[in-house]
């Protein structure tokens, strides 16, 4: 594993990322072309509730992916909420939250499959195979591992939290996923599915000459800034600094009547000078359509309080039928359980499929 085909070296120059921004842009103009050439692999952990991060950065992408012909699946990771966690708290309602969250925004479980970990058996086996061809020191350099270990304080790393960045690559090829939407933190995670598909045909084979066992994921780049939470750090389930998708219109405008701001009175449009002010500008341009710059001459010196009001219009108008959408499907749980059980039945079929592929380039089927 030393050739440098195999090298994980997980990149993060500028150099690096300008060639991933240019391949996005390619891939682009590719799925306007054909959308039937790729299949994307997308999901979240049911941790806690969808907030506006999740919808902006990542939900309302897979819904304009969807409708512009891709097949799109769509993982709920339960198994991946005991990475660092002691338990999985009330599962059970944020995976049907979750999927409620999902429907209501737009995904249409007749064009994309809804799944969820731990109803995939087949898939999960990937992990067996996939660990043979990394090495130890390869999962302790990868960023997210190495972020959790800095960040435990002392505690032991378990091992499902080691073995991550696998656990993702089998979701990404198990079903040959070709394109992974994702933000430039997760490209190293696309690396390690890339080289674990490489390293696995090196080793083993082929079952078909003419192609390999699993294609090479690429990675789908989001436009979408980063946006922060209401107290101007870093929007996270855990701060309690979010907007849940879920959350009332009156609750929505007491959040933000609470956001926090600076003293100009005059309002601009300035990441770096005025990051919380413009953060809601942003917020206001993304549910609204409208330039933040724009937004931002509207309110003129009207203050603070005019640039939340105008926020939480602009968001309570953008969500009202979503959330309407989901207080129905919320209603309906048998639903829910079927769209998830439909979803699971294709998922293990394809699993299922793959696994045996799997084994017969292994040359273990007995």
């Amino acid at each position: 594993m030393t050739s440098t085909e195999d090298a994980l070296a997980y990149s993060t120059s500028d150099a690096s990322l300008a060639r991933s921004k240019a391949r996005s842009a390619q891939i682009e103009v590719a799925i306007d072309e054909d959308p039937s050439r790729f299949r994307i692999l997308t999901g979240d952990r049911p941790t806690g509730h969808l907030h506006l991060g999740h919808y902006f950065g990542t939900l309302r992408n897979r819904v304009l992916l969807q409708d512009r012909g891709v097949e799109t699946w769509v993982l709920v990771a339960d198994y991946q909420v005991i990475t660092d966690r002691d338990g999985v708290g009330p599962i059970r309602e944020r995976v049907l939250g979750l999927i409620a969250d999902y429907l209501a925004a737009g995904i249409d479980p007749q064009r994309s499959t809804i799944f969820n970990h731990s109803a995939i058996p087949a898939l999960n086996q990937l992990m067996l195979p996939f660990l043979s061809v990394v090495t130890e020191s390869e999962l302790h350099r990868n960023p997210t591992v190495k972020s959790e270990l800095e960040a435990t304080d002392g505690r032991a790393m378990t091992g499902l939290m080691l073995t991550y960045p696998v656990h993702q690559a089998a979701d990404i090829l198990f079903c040959k996923a070709n394109l992974v939407p994702v933000g430039q933190d997760q490209l190293p995670h696309i690396e390690q599915a890339r080289v674990i598909a490489q390293r696995f045909d090196k080793r083993y084979g082929r079952v078909v000459p003419e192609r390999p066992v699993f294609p090479r994921p690429e990675a789908l780049l989001s436009e979408v800034p980063l946006l922060l939470g209401t107290d101007g750090q870093k929007m996270s389930k855990s701060r309690g600094n979010t907007i849940e998708l879920r959350m009332s219109a009156d609750e929505t405008a007491k959040i933000l009547k609470k956001a926090k701001t600076d003293g100009d009175r005059v309002i601009t449009y300035d990441p770096q000078a005025r990051p919380e002010v413009s953060n809601l500008l942003m917020l206001a341009s993304l549910a609204s359509g409208q330039a933040p710059e724009a937004i931002a001459q509207s309110i003129g010196d009207k203050g603070a309080g005019t640039l939340k009001s105008v926020v939480t219009d602009a968001l309570n108008d953008m969500l009202a039928p979503m959330r309407a959408r989901r207080a129905d499907l919320i209603a309906n749980e048998d639903y829910l359980l079927d769209v998830l059980c439909a979803g699971n039945e294709k998922a293990n079929e394809q699993a299922d499929q793959t696994l045996n592929e799997v084994r017969q380039a292994m040359q273990m089927i007995y």
